[in-house]
């Protein structure tokens, strides 16, 4: 799924959570579990998401009759609006690693009356779709969570036709983030996990974590390293807004399985507690207007070569 919490890391400070990411095709539980509260918070993801998203289906030139592939799709929001971009005679391939949420993006696209959608269940860094001639590869908050990322553009580039398009967004560097620092903090406080350590930077962007391709320079590098080229990545602010933080905490209650699992072993009362607690401090960014939590994406687009060979 593209927008869990997986082994989140920030420097000078670890969080570690549990979950698996993309890095292992055949354990996707973690994504299942949280499958139905991602789903059941589509507005509220579209909203935080919807201006970031145009901005990559446009660095990705989407047009009518193109053949996208979407990595990571979850429950396909990001999907239905590349299928409305492509229309009847376009096509769209949605995949993910939970074939629960999967299920979930094909009955969103069948209910949309988007026939042009298809899914399957495959690990981005494992794709086997060398040749399929793409027009454009595409993924919201999914590659960071892939452990080895370069195989995963490797991959995407090898489906790809000559002088595709290639659009991804991803979590920037951790000190752009505070509202996720203060939640898992609070949780590992409270279940009683070791506080968090001193750690170096390199820690921080760990392969496969929530921050991994935050580093500077680093999706530059991997693109490269990857064959593509035309590689351009630049930061876009895409604050959370929502009426209080009361809706922040019972989306992560239902969707943030990291911290779910992280609390499970705790009395419902000390459960309730520690909610309680993590929504206290995050009130920090509500006001008279709502609440407001910061996040930073970065948007990287690239392109294969002309005379590339898939």
């Amino acid at each position: 799924m593209a927008s869990d919490f997986a082994n989140l890391r920030y420097p000078g400070k670890l969080m570690s959570a549990v979950p698996h990411s993309l890095e292992n095709s055949a354990s996707p539980q973690p994504w299942d579990r949280a499958a139905q509260g991602w789903n059941q918070h589509t507005e509220l993801i579209r909203a935080w998401l919807q201006s970031a998203t145009f901005e990559m289906l446009n660095a990705a030139q989407i047009s009518t009759g193109m053949s996208v592939l979407d990595l990571a799709a979850g429950a396909g929001d990001q999907t239905l609006a590349i299928a409305a971009r492509v229309g009847s005679t376009g096509r769209v391939l949605a995949t993910d690693v939970s074939p629960i949420i999967l299920a979930l993006a094909r009955q969103n696209a069948a209910r949309q009356g988007f026939p042009q959608v298809e899914t399957r269940v495959l690990d981005a860094q494992h794709l086997n779709l060398q040749g399929a001639n793409f027009d454009a590869v595409v993924s919201r908050l999914g590659l960071m969570f892939c452990h080895s990322p370069l195989a995963a553009l490797e991959k995407a580039r090898e489906a790809l036709k000559s002088g595709g398009r290639f659009a991804v967004l991803v979590f920037s560097q951790p000190k752009n983030h505070p509202c996720l620092a203060i939640t898992v903090g609070c949780a590992r406080q409270h279940a009683g996990l070791s506080t968090w350590a001193e750690i170096s930077d390199e820690l921080a962007y760990h392969p496969g974590s929530l921050m991994s391709l935050g580093k500077p320079g680093l999706l530059e590098d991997l693109l490269h390293s990857a064959g593509f080229i035309n590689i351009k990545v630049r930061a876009i602010s895409a604050p959370m807004r929502l009426a209080s933080v009361n809706v922040y905490i019972d989306f992560l209650r239902s969707a943030a399985s990291p911290i779910i699992e992280m609390l499970s072993r705790l009395t419902p009362a000390a459960q309730q507690k520690a909610w309680g607690d993590m929504a206290q401090q995050l009130k920090h960014f509500e006001d008279e207007g709502g609440w407001t939590g910061p996040n930073e994406l970065l948007l990287c687009e690239a392109q294969t070569p002309a005379a590339s060979l898939h």
